[in-house]
């Protein structure tokens, strides 16, 4: 079931609000377990099994880890454990038939293969239950004996799919007692309703600019129709899980909870340490924590910490897919970052904002080629026909149409990238000396865009968020 789906904002969220509000408190985490595991099994109805087992097993795990606190050993050992049966899991469903068939690419074998469909959500509540393994371990979270809070932890439907990944230090307490006003309520649906229209408006309308393009042969279209697709699966990838972000945040006040947020305008970033910053901030932080710490970090010297980063970014790239695209697109961000902090770090500090500017959005769109691209061969021809190499010269018509028939899309894009859209906003509300007026114009303005959202859905085909496959 998706976010941006009649049947979900219809049928399915207001009757589970309704059934949440008015439930007693102790009731509350039922309900929201209950209607969690519909909507999980709404689209995946066989690999609800394999998210129960998952909770069984890390709940189990966290007891062992309490029952041994003085047994340091034994400890460990259940945290290998723990974790070693967490990946093995993931990276057989997700892994397996990436390995195999490049097995039979390189050696001259033909093993066969049955190839499984991923279950959705998988990296994303694997990492959840491996961050609250670790943290029992650490002694930075407390056991969950409660088996119904510890599963509402790892299959809470406003981030289940695709995130953000929240750590159980964040709303372990909140698991027990939360705050429920009508303020967060409203709060929730506000930003809700933006999620929902960066999704299905601007995510939609500029990934079906993109399809078009990647619809065309190689070397059919010019240097400017290449920058056009490269740009707007920029916007669509940022749109798109963004918006999830976002309505899985306004989904969590609407229920009491706060996640915090996952983006935080990544394409006003001036180098690249900034920009994975601001982008996909809850697996930045998990990798930073869980992975390029307790690999050393830069307590070694300099020659472990590039080898600690290069390995983070190997592993963040296999965990957005099992192509060798995806580890090539983690291998190049972490070769930039390398650069950044030892070689030209200081020299882009140097130069004019704008500038580096540039110098990071160019960056950042050579990496959403290796990202969308099927191969990396394919991803190294698309790069050069953006550098004027092998494609039908510098313009056509084609990139003048998709241009002059798109640039307000591609404004109103530009402007939700950055703060000021939003700033415009807030200025033109606070100009309103009336309260009451200012309230109920707000509030028309976002019955408007949920109108105006609801017309797309109705009328429109609309793609799954791209990070389902992840």
């Amino acid at each position: 079931m998706l976010f941006s789906s009649l049947t979900f904002l219809m049928v399915f969220l207001p009757c589970t609000l309704v059934l949440y509000y008015i439930v007693p408190d102790k009731f509350k985490n039922l309900i929201m377990l209950i209607a969690s595991l519909i909507f999980y099994a709404w689209g995946e109805p066989v690999y609800i099994i394999l998210m129960m087992l998952s909770i069984a097993l890390n709940y189990v795990c966290g007891i062992n880890l309490g029952e041994k606190e003085e047994d340091p050993i034994g400890r460990k050992k259940s945290l290998v454990f723990a974790i070693v049966i967490n990946l093995l899991i993931l990276g057989f469903f997700k892994y397996y038939g990436f390995f195999v068939d490049s097995i039979n690419r390189i050696l001259p074998v033909d093993l066969p293969y049955r190839e499984l469909p991923l279950p959705i959500g998988i990296s994303f509540y694997t990492f959840q239950a491996v961050s609250y393994i670790i943290d029992v371990y650490r002694g930075n979270a407390k056991v969950q004996k409660n088996l119904l809070n510890f599963a509402l932890y790892i299959c809470m439907f406003p981030q289940l799919i695709a995130g953000p990944i929240v750590r159980y230090v964040d709303i372990e307490v909140q698991l027990r007692q939360r705050e429920l006003t009508i303020y967060k309520f409203g709060n929730g649906v506000k930003i809700f309703i933006i999620g929902l229209a960066k999704k299905v408006i601007l995510a939609n309308c500029t990934g079906a600019i993109f399809d078009e393009i990647m619809g065309m042969q190689m070397g059919s279209f010019s240097v400017l129709t290449a920058w056009i697709g490269c740009i707007s699966y920029a916007f669509q990838i940022y749109f798109d899980f963004s918006g999830y972000s976002d309505m899985a945040v306004g989904l969590g006040r609407m229920f009491g909870f706060e996640f915090r947020k996952n983006f935080d305008y990544p394409y006003v970033s001036k180098s690249i340490t900034e920009f994975w910053r601001r982008w996909h901030i809850s697996l930045s932080t998990w990798f930073k924590e869980y992975v390029y710490i307790p690999l050393g970090g830069n307590r070694f010297g300099k020659a472990r910490q590039i080898e600690n980063i290069l390995i983070v970014w190997m592993l963040t790239g296999m965990w957005h897919g099992a192509a060798w695209n995806f580890i090539f697109w983690g291998l190049y961000y972490g070769l930039l970052l390398v650069l950044e902090k030892f070689v030209w770090g200081d020299k882009i500090e140097r130069l004019p904002a704008f500038v580096r500017h540039i110098y990071a959005m160019v960056c950042v769109l050579i990496g959403w080629v290796f990202f969308f691209s099927p191969s990396v061969g394919y991803a190294f021809d698309y790069i050069g026909t953006m550098f004027g190499i092998g494609g039908s010269g510098f313009f056509d018509r084609q990139g003048f149409f998709f241009l002059f028939s798109n640039y307000l899309l591609y404004a109103i894009a530009v402007c939700g990238s950055c703060a000021f859209g939003a700033e415009l906003l807030h200025k033109i509300a606070r100009r309103m000396q009336n309260g009451k007026i200012r309230t109920v114009v707000v509030g028309f303005s976002y019955m408007i865009l949920l109108f105006v959202t609801l017309a797309y859905l109705v009328t429109e085909s609309f793609n799954p968020f791209l990070y389902f496959r992840f």
